[in-house]
């Protein structure tokens, strides 16, 4: 990659790797300058700026972040779309994240243009949480560094991936001596039952038994023959030795006892066995707080699908002293001062989150400019226009899609049959867009973190414009406004974070949201796409029999 300050003359297809201020307005960081740039540049007396030029073998940064990233996914991890070279990965559910970390060490010492970032191993994630990213520092990678990347990646198993947790019906026995108050029983059956629900399992079978081997035993085998699995038992005392009343219990029900105590404070008097091939867990009595001990550890291990070992429970002491941790503060070394700093130091669970991104298809117009038709139910390509677009929207990223109808309405719900979309029906369809808009903008789900506005006339629009249009989304970076764009031309969709939806809701009239990128300028992100899909709606027989016209010829060279 050449990089450095370049003549404006000469820069045609290079990549800006600063800002520029024209006549007109600014070229933002990473555009791709095309000659009309390089006309308003050189008119607006700009002579030169730093770029970078890719050379035969650089690969570019998004190419090389998304093909890496996708390469690194494993089974239940869902890949972002690639932009400013970076592609992040994210949970596909509830469950522990797997990360080979000696091949992510590896990979980030091939070169300093690549970059993998991951979550630690056995993390406790949630649905749609990153996992991991994939960042290219410069604009491009060395050819030889991706593949070396890739070989890396394709020596073993996946990389990245994700045990979701899996729903059990858990067994618990208590113990009680004759000093046991009725309120440490509840409050240990109630610390066992929040934990489980949790992780997406639930308490099904409670003993509460003497705090004697006997009555352990009995009660494990009642458990185990009503199919609890794994099985939890916790004792009125600390489990202190194999010969203590709680592994002695378990051995006289026929188990055995896999390993006693661990690595990880608080947690050490942990007891780890099996029954006929169920877990048997000896529950340490610090559980009886809410607070993270090593005996979560080991549950959402059990819990997520996989078999725990003594030697994976002597592997948790590197990281296992858990007491000045977050989840695990301590009290009197905390003042509240130093809780505000700590808040306004994490980064903040949303930012963490792939963004919730709701659908919105405006489809109430009158085509007005058809003569008499309906453009949305033109067929093309055997499928009427709208179609088009909503089965796009429906393969994408999208978590939902709206369609505001209105100008005979039943005949486009009709054509969107079978597909999962939410209809809203706009009455004042003939005031013009806004009324659509709002309409649309009202049915939304109020968790969303934007919204995409896609016209119904589009049916070039495929999934991968709106997936790049997610990708680029991050208000907290500064691309709060996500719009489409190719040949340095703005086009549709619009994705808009939901801090703008009350200004979209004053609107009113036959005019759409554009205006507002004038006025939050700042916020705009000028996302390129390959293709003039998101330039070509139509409107008119004329661009409809142009477009058909233009599809014959491309299947006949």
């Amino acid at each position: 990659m050449i990089f450095g300050e370049i003549p404006v003359a000469e820069a045609e297809g290079a990549i800006l790797a600063h800002s520029v201020r024209h006549q007109e307005g600014v070229f933002k960081k990473g555009r791709v300058l095309s000659a009309g740039d390089v006309a308003a540049l050189r008119a607006s007396g700009v002579e030169k700026v730093f770029a970078a030029r890719l050379e035969a073998d650089d690969v570019h940064e998004d190419a090389a972040a998304g093909r890496l990233a996708q390469a690194l996914a494993g089974g239940h991890v869902t890949v972002s779309e690639a932009f400013t070279g970076r592609a992040n990965l994210y949970a596909g559910g509830a469950g522990l994240v797997r990360i080979d970390a000696e091949r992510v060490r590896r990979i980030n010492h091939l070169h300093e243009s690549l970059t993998v970032a991951t979550v630690a191993d056995f993390s406790l994630v949630e649905p749609r949480q990153m996992v991991a990213t994939v960042k290219v520092i410069p604009f491009a990678v060395p050819r030889f560094t991706l593949e070396a990347a890739l070989a890396i990646v394709d020596e073993d198993g996946p990389l990245v991936s994700l045990a979701p947790f899996q729903s059990r019906e858990v067994g618990l026995v208590v113990t009680t001596l004759s000093q046991t108050k009725p309120s440490i029983v509840s409050k240990s059956i109630e610390a066992i039952g929040e934990r489980l629900a949790a992780l997406g399992s639930a308490l099904k079978h409670t003993e509460v038994v003497a705090h004697e081997i006997g009555a352990v035993a009995e009660a494990v085998r009642r458990l185990s023959a009503a199919g609890a699995s794994p099985i939890l038992l916790f004792g009125a005392s600390a489990i202190v030795d194999r010969g203590d009343v709680i592994p002695m219990g378990l051995v006289n029900a026929g188990g055995e006892v896999t390993h006693l105590g661990m690595p990880v404070d608080p947690g050490n008097l942990m007891m780890l066995g099996r029954l006929r091939g169920t877990p048997v867990l000896g529950v340490p009595s610090c559980a009886r707080s809410p607070k993270l001990n090593g005996f979560d550890w080991v549950l959402q291990r059990l819990l997520a699908g996989m078999n725990v070992t003594a030697q994976d429970i002597m592997d948790m002491g590197a990281g296992g002293l858990l007491t000045e941790i977050p989840t695990r503060p301590a009290p009197r070394e905390r003042r509240p001062r130093d809780q505000a700093a700590a808040k306004e130091r994490a980064p903040s669970a949303q930012a963490m989150k792939a963004p919730r991104v709701a659908g919105l298809i405006l489809a109430a117009g009158r085509s007005t400019r058809m003569g008499g038709d309906n453009k949305l139910l033109v067929e093309i390509k055997g499928k009427p226009m709208v179609r088009h677009v909503a089965e796009a929207a429906k393969a994408s990223r999208l978590d939902e899609v709206v369609v505001v109808s209105g100008h005979q309405s039943e005949a486009v719900r009709a054509a969107l049959a079978g597909l999962d979309l939410r209809f809203i029906h706009n009455p004042d369809y003939a005031s013009g867009l806004a009324s659509s808009l709002k309409a649309g903008l009202a049915a939304i789900a109020p968790a969303s973190d934007g919204v995409l506005v896609c016209l119904g006339d589009m049916p070039l629009i495929a999934p991968r414009h709106i997936d790049r249009l997610i990708a680029a989304f991050n208000p907290t970076e500064g691309r709060a406004i996500c719009v489409a764009t190719y040949g340095g031309k703005r086009g549709n969709p619009v994705l808009w974070a939901a801090e703008f939806l009350p200004a979209m809701r004053a609107l009113t009239g036959d005019v759409g949201a554009k205006h507002l990128m004038a006025e939050y300028g700042e916020a705009v992100c000028e996302v390129a796409m390959e293709d003039d899909a998101v330039l070509t709606d139509l409107d008119t027989p004329e661009a409809i029999a142009a477009l058909a016209g233009r599809w014959g010829s491309q299947q006949r060279s």
